[in-house]
């Protein structure tokens, strides 16, 4: 096998118009099925996007043999049931952010992939994009002297209330939907756990979804804060602190997959040159499957950061 045959579940809009394009240029893939409950959205997806194989239902594309791995961006709610039904049918498994609901759920979905043997990974493309990887290397190497504190901000306005981020039930809310993007970059810059966890949210009076939520995790070499919100002005930074530097990652987490991309060390830029993040991604995980190594974001890893979102959640509701 050269190729991994891709399979999506659903016509969600980030991946008819960002992952599925993305994955399309890949060299170790092919995207050859899409599923939707209405076999017309099915069709039309695949049409436009030039998909071999369109499905009426999800358990079609599931039962395809020719199928090997499931792209799963479902609502929030639907991320464990789904993936386990596809790990049942020996599909390898990429699922979007976050991995599901709770951590409970996210054991239940570990055990079923231990079970039957097959990968499968949180698809938190930032994590892969070369800016991120020089962040951590930058760090690793000292170039900042001792790493002592990463902060952020990520914000959009979407008040839809039939936007599955404004939906409560299903796993709606800031800190499900962005604020797990600074949650697993800390991690991954720190290389630790937080020890403690502090939150406020202030909720939509509405919707009950957090809507503006400010974080501190405390680490063991220090500590990362984060402002995350559904409903303010469009914005994203990322900044590094250690006692002789900063980095600063000018767009962190919808990196563009048509300009380069920078990151600010001291004084002195760093260009990327031009790449898509969900491409890579894809070719990772492919390649994962392939060579039979570990995937870019294994479920242990997810599992962690399901983890402090639990405790995120769990602090403010103490306050």
């Amino acid at each position: 096998m050269t190729k991994i045959r891709w399979g999506v579940l659903g016509v969600a809009k980030i991946a008819t118009t960002k992952v599925i394009p993305a994955m399309q240029r890949a060299s170790n893939l092919e995207v050859a099925a899409i599923a939707s409950r209405d076999l017309s959205r099915a069709r039309t997806a695949a049409e436009q996007l030039g998909i071999p194989k369109a499905y009426g239902s999800y358990e079609e594309l599931l039962a395809d043999p020719s199928i090997d791995a499931i792209y799963n961006p479902l609502p929030n709610h639907l991320h464990v049931p789904w993936s386990i039904r596809a790990a049942e049918a020996g599909k390898h498994v990429l699922c979007e952010k976050p991995i599901g609901l709770s951590v409970a759920e996210t054991r239940e979905l570990l055990a079923v992939r231990d079970n039957a043997g097959v990968k499968i990974g949180e698809a938190f493309m930032a994590r892969t994009h070369p800016q991120w990887l020089r962040a951590a290397e930058l760090v690793r190497e000292g170039r900042i002297g001792e790493l002592r504190v990463v902060s952020g901000y990520f914000s959009y306005f979407n008040r839809d209330p039939k936007n599955v981020r404004n939906i409560a039930d299903i796993g709606g809310g800031g800190i499900m939907d962005i604020g797990c993007y600074p949650i697993t970059l800390s991690r991954m810059i720190f290389a630790a756990e937080p020890l403690r966890v502090h939150a406020f949210l202030d909720r939509d009076p509405e919707f009950k979804t957090d809507r503006l939520a400010s974080v501190i995790l405390e680490y063991p070499a220090g500590h990362a804060s984060f402002t995350c919100s559904t409903q303010l002005v469009p914005y994203q930074k990322m900044h590094i602190f250690g006692t002789t530097g900063r980095i600063e990652i000018e767009i962190p987490f919808n990196a563009p997959p048509d300009k380069p991309t920078r990151i600010f060390v001291n004084e002195v830029v760093e260009e990327f040159p031009v790449c898509d993040q969900y491409t890579i991604q894809g070719e990772l995980f492919s390649r994962a499957i392939l060579e039979n190594t570990e995937v870019p974001v294994p479920l242990e890893d997810a599992l962690k950061n399901m983890a402090v979102i639990e405790r995120i959640l769990a602090s403010d509701a103490g306050r």
